[in-house]
């Protein structure tokens, strides 16, 4: 190929990454906020509450991330609920995220000894205070290395938002390669973006990990 091919296409690859660094962050946003509230329901104890969230974990981690996409995208309409391609591609990535990260925060949260908890009552803290004092600090750090991962795996999970409308990564050196009739290189271009950014956002969850430690030291 020739430098000029390469000139055109770079700026479509970069656009096609920042869609998919877009999409991926927003759906681990969403997966927090959704893994939070489950741990939360779950913590409560109460039987309806506790069941209901681990329909939800079991069916989010037990379905296709490909197949919820396709429900997400084409069953809302049924029901009056129109979203843009990127809300639904983001939904269904922050669902099936939340339910990942519901397991990790349950399992961060089983880390905190029970006698911090049972302290924090005898001195009459109330059950807001005791989470946002006691349980929310101690989880974030402790799942923060499991949550890193989670978004590296939403990042190379979003090669999948395509089906509902979106031109990220993959789809542009898929684009490309047909065009052009050189799948290696645009193949191997889409890697080295994916690679690149995943290299990335593990140092950058290293680093958050470390000021962690610092602040707990």
């Amino acid at each position: 190929m020739s430098v000029q091919d390469w000139l055109t296409a770079i700026p479509f690859l970069l656009r096609g990454l920042g869609v998919t660094l877009y999409v991926s962050l927003a759906g681990t946003l969403v997966g927090c906020a959704i893994g939070l509230l489950i741990a939360v329901t779950r913590w409560t104890g109460l039987p309806l509450l506790v069941v209901l969230a681990k329909v939800y974990v079991s069916f989010f981690r037990g379905v296709p991330l490909l197949v919820q996409m396709l429900l997400f995208y084409n069953f809302l309409p049924f029901v009056g609920i129109d979203l843009s391609a990127p809300a639904s591609a983001i939904g269904a990535l922050g669902l099936v995220g939340g339910a990942y990260i519901a397991e990790i925060l349950r399992g961060s949260l089983a880390a905190i000894p029970s006698g911090q908890i049972e302290a924090a009552r005898a001195f009459g803290y109330d059950p807001v205070t005791i989470w946002q004092t006691i349980l929310l600090p101690q989880m974030v750090r402790i799942a923060m290395p499991s949550i890193t991962s989670e978004f590296i795996l939403l990042v190379k999970a979003s090669s999948l938002i395509s089906v509902v409308g979106l031109t990220e990564l993959t789809r542009v050196a898929q684009g490309f390669a047909a065009s052009t009739f050189r799948p290696m290189e645009f193949y191997l271009a889409a890697a080295a973006l994916y690679l690149v950014t995943n290299l990335a956002v593990a140092a950058g969850g290293r680093a958050i990990e470390r000021k962690f430690s610092r602040g707990v030291a």
